[in-house]
């Protein structure tokens, strides 16, 4: 069954202006969100900046949230790595601290054959209990999971779902057609989770569900009721804020915008950094246009 159902999100790491984590400002986001109905969170994927965050930190971040979530909702710790072995240490250590599931990214810049690709993913998978979310962003990682690989993938006992970030609505369509219902599809992409829904998705990993929590439960919560107009409407009226959360590269954007509602601070690390001035002003355009400023 799908480790959850509805909105996950891909929580930002919060960070002091030294750079340091903020780990109160975290637990009140963790908080936050599920007061606002998030069905899940995610820490340390893309979106939480774990690729500039040291292991410590990293494990740090996942314990934490797990220890504020408290068993109220799911936490989904990212451990991917383009090292196996890393992977495994990431993975081992997520488990440890109390990681109700993992979300494993396909290992970027090595660019793995499809075999090397499944061994990888075995290692991973077979050195943890945890039930596993493959991750597939080509976009970032230069590794696109097809739908062949998925096929292959899903045989691993505790891969129980992915994370599709690819954007070809055709290969997920025909991901949708070799799984079945014990695997969870989850949009990767904030603009195209109804569509994945209707292909029988069981939620998003959300960005904007950061800013926009509420709404995007809602918005799943209302296509499982049948109630597929205010789905859509939720979909269409965040695709303009969606737009300019992936106008710089994620999470910049994203990070600024939780910023603008004053829930953490606009600190990165590099290469990472703030947001272009024009980027700015079209987040507090479209945030107050969606009644979030």
């Amino acid at each position: 069954m799908a480790i959850f159902e509805g909105s996950g999100v891909a929580l930002v790491t919060p960070m002091n202006e030294d750079g340091k984590v903020n780990f109160d400002k975290l637990k009140a986001l963790v908080e936050w969100h599920i007061e606002k109905g998030s069905n899940a969170i995610i820490a340390c994927g893309t979106t939480g900046e774990a690729s500039t965050l040291d292991d410590e930190e990293h494990i740090a971040v996942i314990e934490a949230v797990v220890k504020q979530a408290a068993g109220r909702i799911p936490v989904i710790g990212g451990t991917g790595s383009n090292n196996t072995q890393h992977g495994i240490h990431l993975s081992k250590e997520a488990e440890r601290v109390g990681a109700d599931a993992l979300l494993v990214v396909t290992p970027y810049y090595n660019k793995a054959t499809k075999k090397s690709l499944i061994t990888h993913y075995q290692a991973i998978c077979g050195a943890v209990s945890l039930p596993v979310i493959l991750y597939s962003v080509a976009s970032r990682t230069g590794m696109n999971l097809t739908p062949d690989t998925v096929a292959e993938l899903k045989k691993i006992p505790n891969v129980k779902g992915i994370k599709e970030a690819s954007g070809d609505i055709s290969q997920i369509v025909e991901i949708a057609r070799l799984v079945d219902e014990d695997f969870a599809l989850y949009s990767g992409n904030d603009d195209q989770v109804l569509p994945i829904l209707s292909v029988g998705g069981s939620g998003v990993i959300s960005t904007i569900g950061n800013i926009a929590p509420q709404e995007t439960a809602t918005l799943v919560r209302s296509f499982f009721a049948g109630d597929l107009k205010t789905a859509r409407n939720i979909q269409l009226a965040q695709k303009p804020l969606i737009d300019v959360i992936f106008s710089e590269v994620n999470p910049v954007p994203i990070k600024a915008a939780v910023s603008l509602l004053g829930k953490c601070d606009m600190t990165y690390r590099l290469p990472l950094d703030k947001p272009e001035e024009s980027t700015l002003a079209a987040l507090r355009r479209e945030m107050t246009a969606y009644s979030l400023l």
